[in-house]
């Protein structure tokens, strides 16, 4: 789980009784204090959609650096990984799954956007094992919903699998999109192989 700005990793512990059981949940604090108002961000940006270049990459690294450790230091299916962000963390969760394909299973984008001009180069071609569920508020007046409609646009010249879905709602997770979320987790659960089984 990657939290969004102004918040930290307890941010999104909360809805873990609402996914599959089956998942082992870790959720990251991203490592900068956010400046207004306490909470910590991934990086600073000067407007909605372009991250701070060095504060960007040097959280993806970070991140990259961590997947790696939990991979070897808990019990988890190395071939059975998912991201679940938020806002900044759905950014990213997004960033992490599009340059690292071979790494996860599914991200789970709630209410973000797909970070280009960045440092990294993004795998469209290489997303067949990659499923995402892009979740976002019509109404969201911090990440408009035009930056959703972006990422859909794009990921319609991929070959990963796609659910998108917009909502009556703010810059939030509501019970509706949480709900909708969850069944899609637990659905990519039961499609990926089980450890030991063909």
């Amino acid at each position: 789980m990657l939290h969004g700005r102004g918040a930290d990793e307890n941010d999104l512990l909360g809805l873990a009784p609402y996914l599959d059981d089956r998942l082992l949940i870790l959720s990251v604090r991203a490592p900068y204090p956010f400046q207004y108002g306490g909470g910590f961000a991934w990086y600073d940006m000067e407007q909605v959609g372009t991250p701070e270049p060095t504060m960007f990459k040097s959280s993806y690294d970070k991140l990259i650096t961590f997947v790696n450790d939990a991979v070897q230091q808990y019990p988890v299916d190395p071939e059975r990984l998912f991201l679940f962000g938020f806002s900044m963390g759905t950014v990213m969760s997004y960033a992490l799954a599009l340059s690292r394909p071979a790494l996860f299973r599914g991200v789970a984008a709630n209410s973000g956007y797909v970070p280009e001009g960045t440092h990294l180069t993004y795998l469209w071609d290489q997303l067949s094992g990659v499923g995402f569920s892009i979740t976002h508020g019509i109404h969201d007046p911090v990440i408009p919903v035009a930056f959703a409609r972006r990422a859909r646009d794009l990921f319609a010249r991929s070959n990963a699998q796609v659910t998108y879905k917009e909502y009556p709602m703010g810059h939030q997770i509501s019970e509706e999109s949480l709900n909708d979320v969850a069944r899609w987790l637990t659905q990519r659960i039961d499609q990926t192989r089980e450890p030991g089984h063909a």
